[in-house]
């Protein structure tokens, strides 16, 4: 059985690259009986969703004053797939 250590950084993992499926159902487990891991995929989650709009409200922002090659570091060091 996962620890909540092991989970959480599989949790983080999971946003970067596919599980394998032993890992899946490690972690599947571990989440359905922990509600601390589970808000913490929760609110992993909700931050990755908040950085993807600002990244689109970021791109198609007419108003914002950077000259195009900073904006695209910019979106290049938050890119989110």
């Amino acid at each position: 059985m996962l620890t909540c250590k092991q989970a959480s950084q599989l949790v983080s993992q999971s946003l970067d690259r596919p599980l394998s499926w032993s890992e899946r159902v490690q972690l599947r487990f571990h989440l359905f009986i922990c509600k601390a891991c589970n808000r913490f995929k929760q609110q992993l989650n909700q931050l990755r969703i908040a950085i993807q709009q600002l990244k689109n409200e970021t791109v198609h922002n007419q108003t914002i004053q950077l000259p195009t090659d900073a904006k695209t570091r910019i979106l290049h060091a938050i890119e989110i797939d």
